[in-house]
């Protein structure tokens, strides 16, 4: 039996930024008349019109550029972090098989669990401030870096 032909699809960029535009608009105007006809309820799923109003807003009167700031800092330094513990444990643990094998069943364990119920912990460890969230990003990078390196 003969393999299919693979198909593919060749779009130009200019068409398919249309595409995407026209999807996005498509999704604003379900939102839009889902919500003005109250088959979704408004109070929940908010009102595109007011939303973007509010966002226009924010950029416009340069409101929001502080949190932004904040908020990479935040990623950058979670990054950083979780990427280093994540090289140096996993590199050490590949080049020692008794470590590896003893601490094998607690870092299964520590990766198995939801890294979200870690958030209160870290809150109350570091307080509200910048290092429990750079903890709680660090987590998420730290195992991906680790595995990949181990």
């Amino acid at each position: 039996m003969p393999k299919p032909a693979k198909v593919e699809l060749r779009v130009s960029r200019s068409r398919l930024a249309i595409y995407q535009l026209s999807l996005l608009l498509a999704f604003f105007l379900i939102w839009y008349v889902l919500t003005e006809t109250s088959v979704l309820p408004p109070f929940f799923f908010g009102e595109p019109v007011k939303v973007l109003a509010r966002i226009w807003d924010w950029f416009s009167g340069g409101k929001i550029y502080q949190h932004l700031w904040i908020t990479l800092i935040e990623t950058v330094l979670a990054f950083a972090c979780g990427s280093l513990l994540g090289l140096v444990i996993g590199l050490w643990l590949a080049l020692t098989p008794l470590a590896s094998s003893l601490l094998d069943p607690y870092i299964k364990a520590l990766n198995a669990m939801p890294r979200v119920i870690l958030a209160p912990i870290f809150a109350v460890w570091f307080g509200l401030g910048i290092w429990s969230k750079v903890a709680l990003g660090g987590t998420l990078v730290f195992f991906i870096v680790f595995f990949l390196v181990f």
